[in-house]
């Protein structure tokens, strides 16, 4: 066991929109992401996924609102609801999520990643 810096963590990859799993628990990946502009509209269907902004400001859109996440907040989307992820700037985002959770909602884009690295 040890104690994990997240800040350290951000500060081994540059690539946007390819999540890194930090830590797992209980069947669960805690993933850390850099996002910028828009990502594609997506579910998940038996997952959950919480996002936790730790740098930034992101507007997670869904097709009826649009929810604005600060630093130090979080927002969890239940299984099946469609969502985006759009931000203005570069935002660093923690994901907490079961292992299995693909962060495409299964589509295949040029966003795709197909699995997510350790750091």
């Amino acid at each position: 066991m040890r104690a994990i810096s997240i800040a350290q963590k951000f500060g081994l990859f540059e690539e946007q929109w390819s999540p890194k799993i930090i830590a797992q628990l209980n069947g669960q990946a805690v993933k850390l992401a850099k996002i910028q502009g828009e990502f594609m509209w997506h579910a998940h269907a038996e997952q959950d996924e919480l996002f936790h902004v730790i740098k930034g400001k992101m507007t997670l859109e869904f097709r009826d609102r649009a929810v604005e996440v600060g630093p130090g907040e979080i927002i969890v989307v239940p299984k099946g609801v469609e969502h985006r992820p759009v931000t203005q700037e570069e935002v660093w985002i923690l994901l907490f999520e079961p292992q299995d959770t693909h962060h495409t909602g299964g589509q295949t884009t040029a966003r795709t990643v197909e699995a997510c690295d350790h750091i």
